[in-house]
């Protein structure tokens, strides 16, 4: 069996795949031919992405242990593998002074952004090893490398992906499995309304990463050979000022 892992009859799972960056991605691999699954908590969403880019839909809050074992039972049923894992999900919460931070806010963010994707790549880890072979690519942000005021609890949990990340990519890497950090920054999601951040500026947002420029990128990514891993990647809209602590 090769541990080539390209996109054609490959079996994927994205997890945030209703929409943005989740539903770009998921798109692209279903678009080249994968059998993709999605994950999300919106039913009607994640129903009408899975129709319109032709994936399948699973209803999951990521950061459900449980959630986890039915979806992996599901497609390991169907399939009999996992070749991609793409962690994406995640959300801003509350942006904003630490100080002006709940404890609820700050508990969801750890979770939504750290603790969701950790139980998946503990699931993940284990069946590609046994297969000898899968990507395990985890969707981390910018802020996990650069400071920027009240960003603090979002910017801890990505971090700790990050450091998560390299660590597993060092577990697996023995056993042909790559594990890879993405780290985009400003995109044309809806990250900001749901952060209840300022809308940007419309010419600006147009100039940030798009939904389709990160699932073609993760796609190239997924094509590399097999004795080649990359172990972080970050992405930067040319139209955004970088000034940082």
């Amino acid at each position: 069996m090769t541990n080539h892992v390209s996109s054609d009859k490959h079996t994927v799972i994205v997890t945030g795949g209703s929409r943005g960056y989740g539903a770009g991605i998921a798109a692209a691999f279903a678009a080249a031919g994968s059998r993709v699954w999605i994950t999300g908590r919106n039913a009607a969403g994640l129903e009408s992405t899975a129709t319109r880019i032709g994936a399948t839909p699973f209803v999951a809050e990521v950061a459900d242990g449980p959630a986890w074992d039915g979806l992996l039972a599901e497609v390991l049923a169907e399939t009999g593998r996992l070749d991609v894992l793409v962690n994406n999900a995640g959300e801003g919460v509350q942006i904003g002074p630490a100080g002006e931070q709940t404890d609820e806010a700050i508990l969801r963010s750890i979770s939504s952004n750290l603790t969701g994707a950790m139980l998946g790549c503990r699931r993940a880890a284990a069946i590609m090893q046994r297969q000898g072979s899968g990507l395990i690519v985890n969707i981390g942000s910018t802020c996990s490398v650069h400071a920027w005021a009240g960003w603090g609890v979002y910017s801890a949990a990505k971090a700790g992906l990050l450091m998560f990340t390299r660590c597993l990519l060092a577990e697996l890497r023995p056993h042909g499995v790559r594990v890879t950090s993405v780290l985009p920054s400003w995109g044309q999601t809806d990250f900001t309304t749901g952060a209840h951040l300022p809308p940007r500026d419309p010419e600006i947002l147009a100039q940030c990463i798009a939904p389709v420029d990160l699932g073609q990128l993760i796609l190239q990514t997924s094509r590399m050979p097999a004795h080649l891993v990359t172990e972080e990647i970050r992405i930067w809209p040319m139209v955004q000022p970088i000034a940082q602590l």
